[in-house]
């Protein structure tokens, strides 16, 4: 069967079976993974099925951030795939069923489990990759506002003098994970593009810099040089 096909029984699937109020983990999200994977996918050695099949179903189980079980959402998700593709996907070829498992279990930030095969590595670029740019800076306000998170600490937005805490401030998300993706990515093509939108958010930190001290059409330099910096070293 055709890779098109194999999209369309899934997106037919998910369409008719998964319902969420979670717009960063929705069918669009799962749209674009692939989308992503398939541009990292060009320059590797790769399962096209694995990897969409994961990029299809990785967040079919996805706990809310401030859920004491978050962890292991990927663990979960993991199984209730393998069970959907052995209950409503008979014809799945069951050799890969172990290879989209791992791929799913491992793209996970918060379950820390190391990528080992081709595909895991790209299915977890490809879903990191989600979080950065202009997606990926709509989703931490938009997850923020649903957690009742401020946008950021007025008096000291960069947290220059006081811990970082991202479950009190929107914006302290960008140092505690965000701009830490870059050097998580297990692919050139997936580290290139990270360190790409990486940069938009410092873009973003230094027009917020700049807003905030009365100038409306400038970009602080300061936090440019020192944000920057970071993705270099």
């Amino acid at each position: 069967m055709e890779i098109a096909q194999w999209q369309h029984r899934f997106e037919r699937w998910l369409d008719e079976n998964h319902t969420t109020d979670d717009a960063a983990h929705d069918i669009s999200h799962f749209r674009r993974v692939w989308m992503t994977a398939q541009n990292i996918m060009a320059n590797q050695m790769a399962e096209p099925l694995v990897v969409l099949t994961a990029c299809y179903f990785h967040d079919i189980v996805s706990l809310p951030k401030n859920h004491p079980d978050r962890s292991q959402s990927s663990q979960l998700a993991a199984r209730e795939t393998r069970n959907i593709l052995r209950r409503d996907f008979p014809d799945f070829p069951s050799e890969h069923c172990a290879a989209v498992e791992h791929a799913i279990e491992a793209h996970s930030f918060s379950a820390g489990i190391t990528p080992q095969s081709p595909e895991a590595k790209i299915v977890q670029d490809a879903d990191r990759l989600e979080a950065l740019g202009a997606i990926g800076l709509a989703r931490v306000f938009a997850v923020s506002g649903a957690l009742g998170v401020a946008l950021f600490d007025a008096e000291d937005p960069f947290a220059d003098a006081r811990p970082l805490d991202d479950r009190t401030f929107a914006l302290d998300h960008f140092q505690t994970k965000l701009l830490r993706l870059p050097e998580t990515m297990k692919t050139e093509v997936g580290r290139e593009l990270a360190r790409h939108n990486a940069d938009f958010l410092i873009q973003f930190m230094a027009k917020l810099s700049a807003e905030l001290q009365g100038d409306c059409l400038g970009l602080d330099s300061q936090v440019q040089h020192r944000f920057r910096r970071s993705l270099s070293d």
